[in-house]
């Protein structure tokens, strides 16, 4: 394991990420940090698929890190998840375990592999409001006119909100020069990417809504309302707590509201999909395994595992 410092674990939703992640883990003496926009949350757990019942490898418990540790009512960003994982990968190498990063989250995912630096650089609320009346291709011939700057030749114009988002880091640095990034400290991993056949991925997706709401979705997120969890907060998670928190608001059916939910969520996993294409293209190696088994296979030729 000494070319590796860690392995990732990636995918699109439902597509068993999390019970390879545990396998690997309870072979080769691992712990799993949870790479999730929304798993951070407490109180939130059927519909972010916590699914702490599978951190279990023959009926030895799996340790996790990076679930359920900020309240549904706090602001959580990318800069306090870097901080929040780094500390979580110091206790990992102290206890002299092996980290495995389990996670569809591109963004998050990305940045604590490469370890941006520059989410470090603080949000500016009114740029973003005058910013939004342009365009991309606007936004990326105005970012392309401004002075040189050493972040101009990393900083990521793809869609909108990037741009807009480099727009206001480039801004910042220009007008605080004495500004000092923090040293990054970029992983190298072995990162294998679970990609089921689409016909499968779907299926499973729609099974997995199904019983997400048997075992008490709705209820789950009457519950986050009750206790005075805004519907703008909820809305603002997207997917389960969206659609459901619309529902629960009166604005369509429950038939209605699950049939929309499914398509939304084959659209996300098309979007992570996207995403881990996009790593690719950036410079990760994403080795694609289309069951767990051939996962596993992979990681015994790079002599990862027994």
């Amino acid at each position: 394991m000494k070319k590796y410092d860690s392995i990732v674990v990636l995918g699109a939703t439902a597509s068993g990420k999390t019970k390879l992640a545990v396998a690997i883990a309870g072979q080769i003496n691992g712990e799993i940090l949870s790479i999730d926009s929304r798993m951070v949350y407490k109180q939130m757990d059927i519909g972010t698929g916590k699914d702490l019942n599978e951190y279990v490898y023959q009926n030895k418990p799996i340790s996790y890190h990076l679930m359920n540790i900020c309240e549904p009512h706090e602001k959580y960003h990318i800069y306090q998840f870097q901080q929040d994982f780094k500390l979580a990968l110091k206790q990992i190498q102290a206890s002299h375990k092996f980290p495995i990063l389990c996670g569809g989250s591109g963004l998050y995912l990305e940045a604590v592999i490469k370890d941006f630096t520059y989410t470090s650089v603080p949000t500016n609320a009114s740029l973003r409001t005058e910013l939004e009346a342009f365009s991309l291709s606007q936004l990326q011939e105005h970012f392309i006119q401004l002075p040189p700057h050493s972040f101009k030749e990393v900083a990521d114009l793809g869609s909108k909100k990037r741009a807009i988002r480099a727009l206001e880091i480039l801004y910042y640095l220009q007008q605080n020069l004495s500004f000092t990034l923090p040293p990054s400290n970029p992983l190298n991993p072995f990162i294998i990417g679970l990609n089921p056949n689409l016909e499968h991925r779907r299926k499973q997706i729609i099974l997995r809504l199904h019983q997400r709401l048997e075992q008490g979705l709705i209820e789950e997120v009457s519950h986050l309302l009750a206790h005075g969890i805004s519907q703008e907060k909820l809305i603002s998670l997207g997917l389960e707590y969206k659609f459901v928190t619309q529902f629960l608001a009166g604005e369509f059916s429950k038939e209605t509201m699950i049939n929309l939910l499914g398509i939304a969520i084959q659209q996300f996993a098309k979007r992570q999909m996207t995403y881990f294409r996009k790593m690719e293209k950036s410079g990760l190696t994403i080795h694609w395994a289309n069951s767990p088994e051939m996962a596993l296979n992979l990681l015994k030729q790079a002599e990862l595992i027994p």
